[in-house]
């Protein structure tokens, strides 16, 4: 008796779980409803990063196929951007380093460019001096005999005092003139022209006489000695060249209207005047702005 009931007490369970079988089902919905998600949000943002990557490798190799140019695929991540940029930035270290070498080396050129042009500059200056001593005999012919002499003439010893002939008085001026010393010729040809003002030698005294006034830069005095000098417009050799000297005197005083005056005088009077005459004569034109 008691063992049947030990074996219809089991039969009874089975028999009431099976009843209460539908009313536990909703319990194991329940537990299936709370089952977490296998992708989550982040993961669904790094397929999306990814799915974008390869679309957009897809346009590069599509467009490196239909080009025919290579396709260089670079990493975009941090660390190269920053390799990058220190590498551009290296290169422009080294551009700034030669650019300033030959910054140096323009400067130095440079300024050994100015000593060099100071150095000239002198050595003009000293040979313009030079010249406007040696302008006295520019383009002067030798004067004719029979009251003038030339520059074969013999030179008396230096000696600015007068007293003697005419011819002796003017040989001794020139001589101081030819030896350099054009402080005495100036003084040996004023004496001249106030002992000897009416003798045959006084127009040519006073063309040399003007011409030590130009050595001195005396341009108002050196234009009146050859104003004295052409005075009637003579036809001796030294003429022209008084003409020409009076022109530039003249442009040295700012008076360039009688500068151009004397210039076409001497075109018109000494038309075949030396060509170191015609040529200085031209280059005065230019300067004195002659129409």
């Amino acid at each position: 008796m008691t063992s049947r009931r030990r074996i219809a007490l089991p039969a009874a369970l089975v028999l009431s779980l099976s009843l209460i079988g539908p009313v536990a089902a909703p319990t194991v919905v329940l537990a299936q409803t709370s089952m977490e998600d296998p992708l989550d949000l982040r993961d669904a943002r790094r397929v999306e990063r990814m799915e974008r990557v390869v679309r957009e490798l897809r346009a590069i190799v599509f467009q490196g196929r239909d080009t025919g140019r290579p396709v260089v695929v670079q990493p975009a991540e941090t660390d190269y951007r920053i390799e990058e940029l220190n590498r551009r930035l290296t290169d422009l270290e080294s551009v700034i380093t030669r650019l300033n070498g030959q910054i140096e080396t323009t400067n130095f050129e440079l300024r050994q460019s100015r000593d060099q042009n100071a150095a000239l500059e002198a050595q003009m200056s000293a040979l313009n001096q030079k010249v406007a001593a040696l302008e006295v005999f520019t383009g002067v012919p030798p004067a004719t005999t029979g009251g003038s002499s030339g520059f074969s003439a013999p030179v008396s010893a230096p000696n600015t005092g007068g007293g003697g002939s005419p011819q002796a008085d003017f040989e001794r001026a020139r001589g101081l003139m030819l030896s350099g010393n054009y402080d005495g010729a100036e003084t040996a040809f004023e004496s001249f022209v106030a002992r000897h003002g009416a003798a045959s030698l006084a127009p040519e005294a006073h063309y040399w006489l003007g011409k030590t006034l130009v050595v001195r830069g005396a341009d108002a005095e050196a234009a009146s000695a050859f104003i004295a000098a052409i005075r009637g417009w003579p036809t001796t050799p030294w003429a022209p060249d008084a003409v020409l000297e009076l022109s530039r005197s003249l442009i040295a005083l700012d008076r360039s209207s009688e500068a151009c005056q004397t210039l076409a005088e001497l075109s018109r009077r000494y038309a075949s005047a030396a060509p170191s005459i015609q040529s200085r004569a031209a280059a005065a034109r230019t300067q004195a702005r002659c129409g």
